[in-house]
């Protein structure tokens, strides 16, 4: 990630009203993102550059959008806004409008107080490093065109139409979903008036939940990173498949008939056995926290595996550059570069869906083959700066517990890339070892903070 100072692995996030989540500097990262597009992208003359804005549901969207819209106008950027929508809606419609850059205002899975900016370019990509730098660059020096060159600004008022278009049109034409009862929990969040339509014309009777948003509730006790709300939905309403997305509707878990959760390695899984059927080529990309009965599993198939960096951003840059189709995460990010540029929770549901259907099969039928190992995360709040790698404590807990586990397990500490924290996962054939090794390491990492 180089020396960026406010760019992470998903743009640039934080608690809104402290910095970087502040108007002032929205209205900067705007202009030098507007600068940086005026300078990339040689337009006919009279034309100005444009770019797409779409945001989730948080309360402080409103003051966001209107900063970056500022921003980009006063560097001579046209702005379209598209409201509440999908981050792969963002990505889509870019492409689909010949834009010159996608901004979504959104922290994910993150609570209503958080949000970020992240940005797309005209291919619907994420941002390469070297570009983000040279916005980070340009964040100090504000300025305005002329006012005979300064941006305009308009609503896209069919936005959500054209993008349920899209992700049905990545469904089987030859099939559909008639006949299901599918429960779709979209987050509060920005699917909310989407994702339910999507299902209901490929022909499920939905049972809607999370969708009525208010400014506040956005991924609280609901979506999915916290699916056993979906679980309960499903088994309330005798529904054969649930749905959950996270705040901004690129991330996926799945809930059976028989309320059992499926997590993004299972759904990938899925994915990728349906596509090996198929005869389609090429590999999976996991991450660093796939489990190792996944990846035991895909080479059951007949596939190759590789593990990116842990974040959406280097499971495409590794799918890429691999020349393969598939990836992503236990997280619920999955990515199908046959059918989008980014993840996206709603299409990766129906490639999900599409490989039942095609198989006649049960989700718990299709993962038969999938065991995995148990595998614990336990996060420790860390202090801005702190250099964990350089403590002996922590250094000893971790080798201590790799000569106990052996070949038969794998242990992970790992900074997050969106919030002051250390991830240490462990992973084995033995869960009560698992629980007691991550727990002596978390230990070793608390006590290194007093």
């Amino acid at each position: 990630m180089g020396t960026r100072k406010y760019f992470g692995t998903d743009g640039v996030r934080g608690r809104v009203g402290d910095a970087p989540i502040t108007p002032d500097f929205v209205m900067r990262l705007g202009h030098a993102a507007g600068v940086s597009l005026v300078a990339r992208h040689d337009l006919p003359e009279g034309e100005r550059p444009a770019v797409l804005i779409g945001k989730d549901t948080r309360i402080s969207g409103y003051m966001l959008e209107a900063a970056l819209e500022a921003g980009f106008s006063a560097a001579g950027v046209d702005v379209m806004l598209a409201g509440p929508i999908p981050t792969p809606a963002v990505a889509y419609l870019t492409r689909a409008l010949r834009l010159q850059a996608g901004v979504v205002i959104s922290a994910s899975h993150n609570p209503y107080y958080d949000n970020g900016i992240k940005f797309f370019s005209a291919h619907g990509l994420k941002l390469a490093d070297a570009v983000e730098a040279e916005i980070e660059a340009g964040i100090d020096t504000m300025g305005c065109v002329e006012a005979a060159h300064l941006g305009r600004a308009q609503r896209i008022d069919d936005a959500a139409g054209r993008y349920i278009e899209f992700c049905k049109s990545t469904f089987p034409t030859e099939r559909d979903l008639r006949g299901l009862r599918i429960a779709v929990d979209c987050a509060h969040g920005a699917a909310y008036h989407i994702a339910p339509k999507v299902f209901h014309e490929l022909g499920a009777e939905v049972v809607v939940a999370g969708a009525s948003p208010d400014g506040f509730n956005i991924n609280d006790g609901v979506g999915a990173t916290s699916p056993e709300s979906l679980r309960q939905t499903v088994l309330a309403n005798g529904a054969d498949f649930g749905v959950a997305l996270d705040g901004d509707g690129d991330r996926l878990v799945m809930v059976d008939r028989q309320g059992e959760i499926y997590d993004g390695d299972k759904l990938l899984y899925v994915i990728a056995a349906a596509r090996k059927s198929r005869g389609q080529g090429g590999g999976v990309v996991g991450t660093l926290m796939s489990n190792l009965g996944f990846e035991h599993a895909i080479a059951r198939l007949g596939l190759p595996f590789a593990r990116a960096k842990v974040g959406d951003r280097y499971v495409l840059e590794l799918l890429h550059e691999k020349g393969w189709r598939i990836g992503g995460e236990n997280s619920g990010h999955i990515i199908c570069l046959d059918c989008h540029t980014t993840g996206d929770g709603i299409v990766s549901a129906l490639q999900v869906l599409a490989a039942l259907r095609e198989q006649g099969q049960t989700l718990a039928q299709a993962c038969a083959d999938l065991v995995f190992y148990p595998q614990r995360l336990v996060n420790v709040r860390l202090p801005i700066g702190f250099d964990w790698r350089a403590d002996a404590g922590i250094a000893a807990a971790c080798e201590t517990a790799e000569k106990e586990l052996g070949e038969n397990g794998r242990i992970l500490l790992r900074p997050s890339g969106t919030e002051p924290l250390l991830r240490v996962m462990v992973e084995g054939r033995d869960g009560a070892q698992v629980e007691r090794l991550v727990q002596d390491i978390a230990a070793a990492v608390k006590a290194a903070l007093r």
